[in-house]
């Protein structure tokens, strides 16, 4: 097949995915500024990219390209080393002012893919992929700032981010008007106009990244996104799919009550009935009545799972007024039981 067997296939593949990541990069880029300018639409923005089947189609088209994008990349390294000793990348003739990028391209992506899989570890993983696979800790996916919070609090998280928006800078700077000459649009009118607008787009995409850096962790250090009154009432409206899976008949008026009150009344009032609960079942009284027929045994489950429901929610508010993620059972070192009314 002419696009895997020849050069100029692989070139072209390899200028066709980097297109389309170039497209994704800026995309990112303007998503996160909007973190910075308007953080509640931000999170909007995050639900809406949830486990939804276009986001998942999107996601799958995204990593095929990446994977494509570094197969093509290593073939093409591979055949330049063996046809040109030093000459590392798909664009035969190097400017001077090109030169260690383009023989480095391999080392600065590798760079930048260590980079991806740190990113996605704190972010995707957490989000979409938890959303997938129904493992939904104390966060809910939808809270992008949050994970801002969570990712941003850590020392070596903005310097991990640095190093690689710089290696992106170079891969970039190169690869945006590389990918054009390998697609056979090499004069000497346009190729200078290429390195240009290369510049200038990398230039300012890898600033607005390390200025989106800088700002969240300045503002995770201050523990913003846990204490912004917008984002606080923002977050209880998350809760709501969660109690709608959780309690079971009692979802909907539970649901009702997370959305009408106001997040300084609702908080209390949710750790406060976690622990009438946790009370309530661990009560003697109660364990025996429960012990005593299949109805009590009915009771008991259903109690118990509200009780653990009643738990998540209080965790999540002691998440953002403590600092610590609460996920500790219901019932401590024993199956839940509730009392009888």
């Amino acid at each position: 097949m002419w696009l895997s067997n020849s050069s100029v296939g692989r070139k072209f593949v390899m200028a066709l995915t980097g297109a389309f990541l170039v497209l994704f990069v800026t995309f990112h880029c303007l998503m996160n500024s909007i973190a910075i300018v308007w953080p509640v639409a931000y999170n909007s923005i995050c639900e809406f990219l949830g486990a939804n089947w276009y986001a998942l189609l999107a996601s799958a088209v995204l990593a095929a390209f990446i994977l494509i994008h570094i197969i093509y990349a290593v073939v093409l390294t591979m055949q330049n080393r063996r046809a040109r000793g030093n000459n590392r990348y798909a664009v035969v003739r190097k400017p001077k002012t090109v030169e260690w990028s383009s023989q480095n391209m391999l080392v600065l992506g590798i760079v930048i893919l260590a980079f991806l899989v740190v990113h996605m570890i704190q972010f995707w993983a957490k989000m979409q992929m938890a959303e997938i696979a129904g493992t939904v800790d104390v966060i809910p996916p939808a809270a992008g700032t949050l994970f801002l919070q969570e990712a941003f609090s850590l020392v070596w998280t903005p310097i991990v981010y640095i190093i690689g928006f710089i290696a992106l800078w170079f891969h970039m700077n190169h690869g945006f008007w590389s990918m054009f000459q390998s697609i056979g649009w090499d004069n000497t009118v346009w190729i200078p106009r290429l390195k240009k607008i290369a510049c200038w787009w990398a230039t300012i995409v890898v600033l607005l990244f390390i200025a989106q850096a800088i700002v969240f962790t300045v503002k995770a250090r201050e523990g913003f996104y846990k204490t912004d009154e917008a984002l606080r009432n923002q977050y209880k409206e998350m809760l709501v799919p969660m109690v709608e899976h959780d309690f079971g008949p009692d979802a909907i008026q539970i649901s009702q009550a997370i959305k009408m009150m106001p997040y300084d009344q609702l908080s209390p009032a949710v750790k406060q009935q976690a622990e009438q609960l946790k009370s309530q079942l661990n009560n003697p009284e109660a364990k025996a009545y429960f012990n005593q027929s299949p109805e009590g045994k009915k009771q008991l489950e259903t109690m118990q799972k509200q009780a653990d429901g009643f738990n998540k929610l209080a965790g999540f508010f002691m998440y953002l007024e403590e600092g610590q993620p609460q996920t500790e059972p219901a019932m401590p070192g024993m199956p839940a039981q509730n009392p009888n009314n």
